[in-house]
């Protein structure tokens, strides 16, 4: 009974949908299991277990990692997806940028370096891993 309602409340926040609105500023970082569009200013990092939405006048000041990212505005730090990346024509980028896949449409700027493929995908992730642990030792610690 209890690893039904668990699986339930993990599904619901897969299909959640956040915004940070034209306007807004939030400082801080962000975790979600659900989707997120930003056409605000964030100062701080996005995690995603799903997409990423970067809006025309977004502003991101640090890393965004998800599975799915389509950037219209600005990212200034390193951007991490583990499936598709689509930049688009207005979007520009300062940071270095590792993709399953990616999409870069006319018009995009890029300023960093760029690794792709499922093996740069695995080492990132393994990495993530590396850091998950070291964090629940800690606090095991504490």
């Amino acid at each position: 009974m209890f690893n039904n309602k668990e699986q339930q409340m993990q599904a619901e926040a897969h299909n959640a949908n956040n915004i940070i609105g034209k306007g807004s500023t939030f400082t801080g970082n962000v975790h979600t299991h659900g989707n997120i569009r930003v056409e605000g200013k964030v100062v701080g990092d996005i995690v995603s277990k799903s997409k990423v939405v970067i809006g025309n006048s977004a502003i991101i000041e640090g890393n965004v990692k998800a599975q799915f990212a389509e950037v219209e505005g600005e990212v200034k730090g390193s951007l991490i997806i583990s499936d598709n990346l689509v930049l688009k024509p207005s979007c520009s980028i300062k940071g270095d940028i590792i993709a399953n896949k990616l999409v870069v449409e006319a018009g995009a700027k890029f300023d960093g370096q760029c690794k792709m493929g499922q093996q740069n995908m695995k080492i990132e992730l393994a990495e993530d891993l590396k850091k998950e642990l070291e964090e629940k030792k800690l606090q095991k610690a504490v």
